[in-house]
């Protein structure tokens, strides 16, 4: 469903994105990880069309994401840390901006949503800054689902939220998948978090390349180098406690 081939992104000169090609097939779950600054959450927008690749080719189911960008956004859910939800608006008005920008009537699809999303139906007359932390990024994913996508990019979604309230948040983000059945690519730091969520397809990325691809299984018990082994080594605790929960 989504195609990269030599994708390169720069920033003056540094490659953020450096000649990535990737294929995520449709209704998997896909986990983009690795340390700050490896090009994540750059290669996720280079996906959404929101960067523009300098070179290579971007495709979503088959037809190029350069210049098609409204198509694209209606086919394609996305949500980041901390929700992104504009202050202004009450918690249901940002749930249905994306259904107006494209004249949608979508009312009716709120209450199964915040059912599906597990938040309370009157908090959506609320404004984000009278929302607890996972309330917002409920909200984001209700907002994210609304035109009813056939993928969804998610930038880092529980990030910000106290360890709790981001366990609760994964067991019921791997339910949603599941429910679902859509295409999910996922940004994620914590390797617990891409374990537990794509345990079959993670890509650890390094200074905008792909280290390796593959299970989480592979990726611990056949590294492809040094960086690999390390950065698995070095959250396996965590890892260990999150995929037995």
């Amino acid at each position: 469903m989504i195609r990269l081939t030599d994708v390169v992104k720069r920033f003056g000169d540094h490659a953020a994105v450096d000649g990535i090609s990737l294929s995520i097939k449709r209704g998997t779950t896909c986990a983009l990880i690795g340390p700050s600054g490896c090009g994540k959450s750059t290669l996720l927008r280079v996906m959404l069309g929101l960067l523009p690749a300098d070179s290579g080719a971007v495709e979503f189911d088959g037809r190029s994401v350069a210049g098609d960008g409204r198509t694209l956004r209606k086919r394609v859910g996305y949500a980041i840390q901390s929700g992104g939800l504009f202050p202004h608006l009450t918690s249901r008005q940002n749930v249905m901006l994306p259904a107006r920008a494209h004249g949608v009537d979508a009312e009716s699809r709120t209450a199964e949503l915040a059912g599906l999303v597990r938040l309370e139906p009157a908090l959506l007359d609320r404004y984000p800054s009278e929302l607890s932390g996972g309330q917002r990024q409920r909200v984001a994913l209700m907002r994210a689902l609304v035109l009813t996508p056939e993928a969804l990019l998610l930038d880092e979604p529980l990030g910000a939220l106290d360890p709790v309230v981001r366990s609760e948040l994964q067991t019921e983000l791997k339910a949603l998948f599941a429910t679902l059945g859509k295409t999910v690519v996922l940004v994620t730091h914590d390797l617990a978090e891409a374990a537990y969520l794509a345990p079959d397809d993670i890509v650890l990325l390094r200074d905008g390349t792909i280290a390796q691809r593959g299970p989480f299984a592979e990726l611990r018990e056949k590294p492809a180098d040094a960086f690999v082994s390390g950065f698995v080594e070095a959250q396996s605790r965590r890892v260990a406690a999150l995929v037995a929960s």
